[in-house]
């Protein structure tokens, strides 16, 4: 199989694989290895003497880079509510939504039922209703004191949820 390297470059880089590493001539001739970041695109030159720590090294900061840069675009998207008006109007804003839910499936349809969206805002947006997504481990206050973000559920809240839509 002839590929040429533009067509391999991308399919290692769809395959998720987060650097890409160089072998020209002029490297071997000067002992040394040429890799580049997918994640930011910087190029770095290693000596092959160390090559092996230093890969694990940088590894390591792409993974802290990449875990770093989601949790700062997951924080900016994560909003808590204990009102119902507030969840729609930040589930159109593409949110994540954090609020207090009894754990009731027939709760959970409703949420999903009522939280759609009647008419489409524009072509490319989801119209489907809210989905719980996962029941945190760290919650932010005592979900058990709230009532269900649910208005036609008045039931106890159990603990708080996130919520969000597919996309």
């Amino acid at each position: 199989m002839n590929y040429n390297s533009g067509w391999k470059f991308n399919h290692w880089e769809l395959k998720g694989v987060p650097r890409q590493d160089r072998d020209r001539t002029r490297d071997l001739k000067n002992n040394q290895v040429v890799v580049v970041r997918r994640d930011n695109g910087s190029k770095s030159t290693f000596p092959n003497e160390n090559l092996e720590t230093s890969l694990e090294t940088l590894l390591g900061t792409i993974h802290e880079d990449m875990y770093n840069r989601a949790l700062v675009e997951r924080d900016a998207n994560l909003a808590t509510t204990t009102s119902w008006e507030q969840f729609c109007t930040l589930l159109d804003q593409k949110k994540i939504i954090m609020a207090p839910f009894c754990g009731e499936v027939s709760c959970e349809d409703q949420i999903k039922k009522d939280s759609a969206r009647v008419e489409a805002v524009d072509d490319k947006a989801p119209a489907m209703g809210a989905k719980s997504l996962c029941i945190p481990f760290e919650q932010p206050a005592d979900g058990t004191k709230e009532k269900c973000v649910y208005p036609g559920c008045g039931a106890q809240a159990k603990f708080y949820t996130l919520f969000g839509r597919s996309y």
